[in-house]
């Protein structure tokens, strides 16, 4: 009997296959800023609000008592800045999303997804960046694998133009020797 169970499961967890995601949920661009104080922190956010005001979109942004209190469950949760950029009042489309993690606190990444409209979420992306590199020109590109993930910090390889994967972490990307994905 519990082989029959057995089987059933495989063939019905066959059956289900992985669901292909939305296009618009794509992450088409990443990039690092570093934001090592709070102000700097405060500053970007504003900056990110205004953007995101001009284009019809809103930011929200967890508090730093939320950020604390998750911290305190445990260490892997550990952010100075988690916010995303949305569209519609009730958070109907994810535009982007800003956050970072223990490995890398202080230096923030921020990803843009395609979108539904991605010439709007282009012009957003394009704005938003715009004003980023006048103000922290230090803001390094994220490689993009070709699934839409972005690699685990210590994966990467700090170049003056952005970052890279490191070639002996590649296979673990499914990628070969040393292809970076789309920028």
């Amino acid at each position: 009997m519990r082989w029959i169970i057995i089987v059933i499961t495989c063939f019905w967890a066959s059956a289900c296959g992985v669901t292909p995601q939305p296009e618009s949920i794509q992450t088409v661009a990443a990039f690092e800023v570093p934001l090592p104080s709070q102000a700097e922190r405060e500053r970007f956010l504003s900056v990110l609000r205004d953007i995101a005001d001009d284009h019809a979109m809103h930011v929200d942004a967890a508090t730093q008592e939320e950020l604390e209190r998750k911290a305190r469950v445990s260490p892997e949760f550990r952010m100075t800045m988690s916010a995303g950029v949305w569209r519609g009042s009730s958070d109907d489309e994810s535009i982007a999303s800003v956050m970072d993690q223990p490995d890398h606190l202080g230096q923030v990444w921020i990803t843009f997804s395609r979108g539904e409209n991605p010439a709007l979420n282009s012009r957003f992306r394009e704005a938003t960046m715009s004003v980023v590199m006048r103000n922290w020109p230090e803001t390094l590109s994220l490689p993009i694998m070709p699934t839409g993930a972005i690699p685990l910090h210590r994966d990467l390889i700090r170049t003056t133009k952005g970052y890279v994967i490191d070639p002996t972490k590649a296979d673990k990307y499914a990628l070969r020797g040393g292809e970076e994905g789309p920028q």
